[in-house]
């Protein structure tokens, strides 16, 4: 199912559009053109290594910190260990996640950038009932973190940061709705983990995950647009142990770590994903066609999947619908292994 090259220049052309006109879900950016807004808006008041306190514009993690002291002679409550946010701490097999992607002002780039936030939070609600079977609902709000463009940019990474307060935006639109928040990375030419790394201050917390999309990963010479990138398993594990050391210093639930590939050149040297604790580790099959070619695709993606690795499953509301129509929910769930993450662009 591969993407057309007209379609892929119109993602990228529109991401870089999308980024510099609507940064914040209809609030004007306050950073110049170029300026990096990870160093010009810190994402939480809790700043870099330590959790966000309470009381701020995004809450801190359950249980994050110490207590107040009480009142003479009060007990000091008891430390409650950070959760989900539905609860527990383990995503698998209590949960099955359905989301949407995008960024608000970038149509093109999926449906969470469609319209009202608060809207397509109840959307996918709603959405995320009919995945149900036998499993607890929980939504997922999958925001473009990292834009691949592709023009190279002021430090030749060919790549946009999405403004902190943006992310600030919907991850409290998360919290109010208890979904998660997942922060999706289209590194262009910039390092991966760097990546990663920038958006620790959001990671500390335990509703917000990371989403991978190694088709946007490019080498020197190469540009996004032009050509599926790739990633392999040596680096997709160096991922997960940064996440697993976030988790295990602040005693956080398990963290899902989901990156979409759109065919079996995107993620070389699979055999190399090594799970780590605390990380939950979801391949999410991408891809557009018809029900018949998706399915196609899944079992080719699937095939030799390495233990502890879960699935997922990527579906396109206007492509996938383009002279066929769009997988239904009972369909989706009929493939096999049954997909554990359904997202929506």
């Amino acid at each position: 199912m591969p993407r057309a090259a007209s379609r892929r220049r119109m993602l990228t052309a529109t991401a870089a559009v999308g980024l510099g006109l609507l940064t914040g879900c209809g609030e004007a950016s306050s950073r110049s053109p170029g300026q990096d807004p990870a160093r010009t808006a810190a994402p939480s008041p809790g700043g870099a290594g330590r959790s966000p306190s309470r009381g701020s514009g995004t809450p801190g993690p359950s249980g994050s910190g110490s207590a107040a002291p009480g009142r003479s002679g009060s007990p000091t409550p008891p430390h409650r260990r950070p959760e989900l946010p539905r609860g527990g701490r383990e995503l698998f097999p209590r949960y099955r996640l359905v989301g949407f992607c995008g960024l608000p002002g970038a149509t093109a780039l999926g449906r969470l950038g469609i319209g009202d936030p608060g809207e397509r939070a109840a959307e996918i609600e709603k959405v995320a009932r009919s995945y149900a079977a036998g499993r607890e609902p929980l939504p997922v709000l999958e925001l473009l973190a990292v834009v691949a463009n592709s023009s190279p940019g002021p430090d030749g990474s060919y790549r946009s940061r999405t403004p902190a307060a943006t992310v600030r935006r919907f991850h409290q639109l998360a919290r109010r709705h208890k979904a998660l928040l997942l922060l999706n990375i289209q590194p262009g030419r910039a390092s991966v983990l760097d990546e990663v790394k920038a958006l620790r201050d959001w990671l500390v917390h335990p509703d917000v995950g990371i989403a991978l999309d190694p088709e946007w990963e490019m080498a020197a010479g190469q540009v996004p647009g032009n050509t599926y990138g790739r990633t392999d398993g040596h680096e997709l594990t160096g991922v997960a142990r940064y996440l697993s050391g976030l988790v295990k210093e602040h005693d956080l639930p398990e963290k899902p770590l989901v990156f979409h590939q759109v065919a079996t050149s995107v993620v070389r040297e699979q055999s190399a994903l090594e799970p780590q604790p605390g990380v939950a580790l979801i391949k999410s099959a991408d891809g557009i066609g018809s029900p018949g070619l998706k399915r196609g695709t899944w079992r080719q993606l699937v095939r030799g999947l390495p233990d502890g690795v879960h699935t997922g499953f990527k579906l396109f509301y206007e492509e996938d619908a383009k002279g066929s129509r769009l997988m239904t929910p009972k369909e989706v769930l009929r493939l096999k292994p049954r997909p554990e993450y359904v997202m929506y662009e």
